[in-house]
């Protein structure tokens, strides 16, 4: 009988598996932008994303609806204020910040962990930095896009407050003053909101938990605050009230403009921190944002590592 005998594969020899592919693989001769520019485009597109330019329908519905939310009432205002022949704006320029700080907040916690959040979710951040830019650089252009997204966002009514104010020929000098003291309040507020909801956001790379831990921190800390404040003042303890203000964004806000920039203060009963006091303000808003700072640092030298 015959047998069947087993059929061998060749074997190809080692040097005949190599390959040599022309794929078109081409060297870069164009100029080198640097450092500098990188940075630049960071901040443009980080300040683009933070209202959704550039990115999907979607992604504009809420920032750009914050947006029109803050400034609408302003438009009212303006809009009774020249029907009524009012010699006066129905809210002080650095009032309004403080009215719409829950719209303020809503915003933090939105685009805070957009920024930063999905660079620590799909890990790009050490590609960042494979190029010119440095950590610092990195933590500076999201820091500064934030907190000109917020300056926008709390600035523009002021704007449309303050044209309103000239169309209806209210004292220039009085509406111009006021409208320059809410710059400063709202470019501070800016600081210190970007830097505390970015700090926040870089925790965690789930921009779910990011935007839930935002909005807990902001209205837990401004709440507990009031509810601290107002027990004061019924126990008739109201040298407590300014000091019990410093432990929440909002209401420091609130004392440094009250204490600096002549805004009365909604603290219960309108007691307000006086200059010392609101000295203290002061520093300890700005010991917040350079400690925001110095942990996003701290934060992204492990990241890109």
């Amino acid at each position: 009988m015959a047998v069947e005998q087993p059929t061998r594969t060749p074997v190809a020899q080692s040097g005949d598996q190599t390959r040599i592919h022309n794929i078109g693989y081409r060297t870069y001769d164009g100029p080198r932008l640097g450092r500098s520019y990188a940075i630049r485009s960071l901040y443009s597109q980080s300040l683009r994303g933070a209202y959704g330019l550039g990115r999907s329908v979607k992604s504009k519905v809420l920032p750009m609806l914050l947006f029109v939310v803050m400034c609408v009432p302003a438009a009212i205002m303006v809009a009774v204020a020249v029907a009524t022949k009012a010699n006066d704006l129905p809210v002080d320029y650095t009032r309004y910040a403080i009215i719409m700080q829950a719209v303020i907040s809503l915003y933090v916690a939105s685009q805070a962990p957009q920024s930063v959040s999905r660079d620590l979710r799909f890990k790009t951040v050490p590609l960042y930095f494979s190029r010119p830019i440095e950590t610092a650089d990195y933590v500076r252009a999201k820091f500064a896009a934030l907190a000109s997204a917020l300056f926008i966002l709390t600035a523009a009514p002021l704007l449309v407050l303050y044209v309103g104010a000239l169309l209806a020929k209210l004292d220039f000098a009085d509406q111009t003053k006021g409208f320059a003291q809410g710059l400063v309040s709202v470019a501070l507020l800016s600081l210190l909101f970007a830097g505390i909801g970015l700090v926040i956001a870089s925790v965690t790379p789930r921009r779910g938990f990011g935007i839930a831990a935002v909005i807990a921190v902001m209205t837990i800390s401004y709440g507990a605050v009031s509810t601290l404040q107002a027990i004061a003042e019924v126990q008739d303890s109201s040298s407590a009230i300014p000091w019990i203000g410093l432990f929440s964004p909002v209401t420091l806000i609130d004392g440094v403009q009250s204490a600096f920039l002549g805004a009365t203060s909604a603290f219960p009963g309108g007691v307000g921190p006086d200059n010392a006091e609101g000295a203290v303000y002061v520093l300890v808003a700005l010991g917040l944002i350079a400690a925001s700072y110095g942990l996003l640092m701290r934060r992204y030298r492990k990241v890109g590592l």
